[in-house]
């Protein structure tokens, strides 16, 4: 009997002295660092910066007031299809005719119809927090399963833009909802859900173009992870999305649907560019420089090809060892670490975007968000230091919020891109 109790006392004591260690370790300056230093720590602070978006996106919402330029012009396209109009040579808003795919109108059709025919701009608001809160959801998750910028980095980059929070609940872009669904593909070929995110990634797709600027690494990575057959097939997949996102549109005028919605050869303002400001406007809107422009991107994507080969190659075939491993490890209840193969898909990906965000024939403000979440991961990829990383940062940041952007802003923001390039080029790919 005296044996028990002793035992329970020791038992009490046991449980107390590990919840005391457990409470100095929680609770110590090391521990906190670790929180921002240790990408292994993110998804603690992801959690934190979630919860504090929720409350920032209300607060803006409720106290900065909503500005007007393109929400009026999706609503009236919109309701020129309610009123039975597929032809888009006749579909047109304030700003000019329509220049979006169809999956853009089943989009903002159905907001168009939950907001009173857009009228109730609050409720279209408190919507696009919501789309931006799952996008961030989607971009915390790929940081969290790559494990490679420390957190801190994040924290800086989403408390410190007040751009992007601007572009999603005080403009409400369909930006906002192409660059959120392309997230969620990139989650879901991370996955192996390539079907399924072939069709996520086409919708995106079809609610605006700019989302094939991932087009070149995402083949790559089809024929490395799929074979020919199953590169064929997601192809097929992504052009049926197209087919039946577009067909009522394309049944009506084919020529204006393809011309109107995938139109590479549109003239830029030369008032609204953030990067070509320095530009006289008679260079600017010229062919001839938008023909340079194509070349360079293609030139750049060929001296970056061979490593994505390399690392997509390698990304598949540690998808597939992961694959072999995963039910031995279960069993033994062992984790998979999978940061390894993320990192090999993840980089390509957002840095073929990236080249093609660079080398664009005009960046307007709302182009910020096509690669905004992905600039702390290309930066920590390059060999710089951290303060070095931060200081671009910034500097594109400051860019992005000069209005109207100036011969400084724009070049300022170039020679930022091309330090990105010449980092990421330097440090993963001239090894190869």
């Amino acid at each position: 009997m005296a044996s028990n109790k002793k035992h329970k006392s020791w038992s009490v004591t046991d449980s107390f002295l590990r919840f005391k260690s457990k409470i100095n370790r929680y609770f110590s300056w090391k521990y906190a660092w670790s929180l921002l230093v240790d990408p292994r720590q993110f998804s603690i602070v992801a959690f934190v910066l979630f919860l504090a978006e929720i409350i920032v996106n209300t607060l803006v919402i409720k106290h900065v007031n909503y500005t007007e330029i393109d929400w009026i012009a999706y609503m009236q396209e919109v309701e020129g299809v309610v009123n039975g109009t597929f032809d888009y040579s006749k579909l047109k808003g304030d700003t000019g005719p329509l220049v979006y795919p169809g999956g853009f109108l089943y989009v903002f059709g159905a907001l168009y119809f939950i907001t009173g025919h857009g009228s109730n701009i609050r409720l279209a608001q408190y919507i696009f927090a919501g789309f931006y809160l799952i996008l961030l959801v989607s971009v915390f998750v790929i940081y969290n399963k790559t494990k490679k910028v420390p957190p801190y980095a994040i924290i800086i980059a989403c408390c410190t833009s007040y751009r992007i929070h601007s572009i999603f609940v005080l403009r409400m872009f369909n930006d906002c909802v192409a660059v959120l669904l392309v997230y969620l593909a990139l989650n879901l070929f991370l996955e192996n859900y390539w079907s399924l995110g072939s069709i996520v990634y086409s919708i995106a797709v079809s609610v605006k173009m700019n989302i094939l600027l991932y087009a070149p690494a995402l083949l790559v990575a089809y024929y490395y992870s799929l074979g020919v057959k199953g590169t064929i097939i997601q192809l097929l997949i992504c052009g049926f999305i197209q087919i039946l996102l577009g067909l009522p549109f394309l049944i009506a005028n084919p020529i204006a649907y393809i011309k109107g919605s995938f139109d590479l050869g549109r003239i830029f303002l030369h008032q609204w560019t953030v990067n070509w400001r320095f530009l006289p406007e008679s260079i600017f809107v010229s062919r001839y420089f938008h023909i340079s422009l194509l070349v360079l991107h293609l030139l750049i994507i060929l001296i970056f090809l061979s490593s994505w080969k390399t690392y997509l190659k390698s990304f598949a075939t540690l998808k597939q060892i992961e694959k072999d491993v995963r039910p031995q490890l279960k069993k033994k209840k062992e984790h998979v670490n999978m940061s390894s193969s993320s990192q090999l898909f993840i980089l390509p990906m957002i840095t073929c975007n990236f080249i093609g965000v660079a080398c664009s024939r005009s960046l307007h403000y709302q182009f910020y968000v096509w690669y905004f979440h992905t600039l702390p991961y290309l930066l920590w990829s390059t060999p710089y230091s951290d303060t070095w990383r931060l200081i671009i940062m910034g500097v594109i940041e400051l860019c992005w919020n000069t209005y109207p952007s100036s011969v400084l802003s724009s070049a300022a923001l170039h020679i930022s891109h091309i330090a990105i390039m010449y980092g990421l080029y330097k440090s993963k790919y001239k090894k190869q």
